[in-house]
């Protein structure tokens, strides 16, 4: 509980940065993204603290160890490497006291030898129990190889600290677990999970005190488990990169110096149009530099495969080219595009008309009126260098 409440606050800290991004390269993700759930179906081997010195067969596919269960999680990463989960399984499991347990007897010492051994009970020893740890997970593939959304194998090993409850014979202890999960990726949700863990706990776990020198082998009841099932993402699950904001800024700015040039020499001419007698050549420089200035283009870029605006700051020119046409009574064209490195050409389409429609939304939230906005997209292009600004949608005042 202590991690997760550590992790809640950095999350909440690096969210109040101008730029919040991780170490590895990564946007931070609200607390609200990156949760998951898991069910599993399980393998058990039971070992139990009083069979020590009997010699029993230690296989795990021994009749008497073996049990079959259940486990359920819920979880979060906190970061591409870093998560917690919460987990609950076991519900039937096997107590290892002896071959002929039968734990419909009470009592201790010879008669229960006597009657645990009586043939015809052989392998009565089912009991029910639930095993709820808090655990602490590192996904090495990210941790080593980088994040790769698309990576079809991770694994992921963890530790975690819990407790244990034998319903059957009414006895809680403290439980320690560690494990390895390696995961399978099927689509954007769903995994396939196979998870390999040892169990621990004190030697009271089943119930039977001093019986068959119980604590007097200073020993523990552990289990070994193997589980197979499903993980399931809940709402974003993925990490965006952090977009190379240097490029954009230096794209952006180079696109204002131009604009900035063009009015400095505009208000230069203007200037010296205005001491000359003739005013009609002063009106129609007026307009033509007024006409440059609303049809140019400005661009409002994306990061790699999203739809979701990379810098907002972009939308300040287009705040002000909305303004424009809204006084002016204008038209405005926004277009689409995508780069031609990366992604299908039907993708691509698909991704440079979203792109599009997204500004628009913008511009209908400045006040834009809806049929005043026409929308076009081009698919992947290789227009600017390097090809990472062709991610973008540029917006511009239609000539009437």
């Amino acid at each position: 509980m202590l991690l997760a409440v550590a992790s809640f606050s950095t999350a909440v800290m690096a969210q109040e940065e101008t730029t919040p991004v991780l170490k590895d390269g990564f946007v931070m993700n609200s607390f609200w993204s990156n949760w998951f759930v898991e069910a599993n179906a399980s393998y058990t081997a039971f070992y139990s603290n009083e069979e020590k010195s009997l010699g029993y067969a230690k296989s795990p596919l021994e009749h008497f160890r073996r049990s079959y269960g259940l486990s359920f999680a819920i979880g979060k990463r906190f970061t591409p490497v870093l998560g917690l989960r919460t987990k609950l399984s076991g519900f039937w499991g096997k107590s290892v006291i002896g071959k002929y347990s039968n734990h419909g007897v009470s009592g201790y010492g010879d008669a229960r030898l006597d009657v645990m051994q009586t043939p015809g009970d052989e392998y009565c020893n089912g009991i029910k129990y639930f095993n709820l740890q808090e655990q602490f997970m590192v996904n090495l593939s990210n941790l080593f190889c980088g994040y790769n959304e698309a990576r079809v194998w991770n694994v992921t090993p963890y530790a975690g600290l819990g407790v244990v409850r034998n319903c059957s014979y009414n006895t809680w202890e403290l439980g320690i677990s560690a494990g390895i999960q390696n995961s399978w990726r099927l689509n954007d949700k769903f995994k396939l999970n196979l998870d390999l863990n040892y169990n621990i706990c004190g030697d009271d776990f089943e119930g039977e005190g001093n019986v068959w020198g119980g604590h007097n082998q200073k020993n523990h009841d552990h289990w070994f488990t193997a589980e197979v099932g499903l993980t399931y993402s809940l709402g974003k699950a993925n990490w965006d990169p952090v977009p190379d904001v240097d490029a954009i800024k230096q794209l952006s700015q180079a696109q204002l110096d131009a604009l900035n040039a063009q009015l400095a020499d505009a208000n230069a001419e203007i200037e010296r149009l205005r001491n000359q007698p003739a005013p009609e050549p002063v009106e129609t420089i007026v307009t033509q530099s007024v006409k440059d200035f609303i049809t140019t283009p400005i661009s409002v870029f994306f990061n790699l495969n999203k739809t979701e605006i990379a810098v907002l700051k972009d939308l300040v020119n287009v705040k002000a080219l909305a303004k424009f046409a809204i006084e002016n009574d204008r038209s405005i064209l926004v277009t689409g595009y995508a780069d031609s490195a990366t992604g299908t050409p039907e993708h691509n389409m698909w991704l440079s008309d979203k792109r599009a429609e997204r500004v628009k939304n913008e511009l209908i939230n400045m006040g834009v009126k809806p049929e005043k906005i026409t929308t076009a997209h081009f698919g992947g292009v290789e227009i600017l260098t390097p090809i990472d600004f062709n991610r973008r949608a540029t917006v511009q005042i239609t000539e009437e």
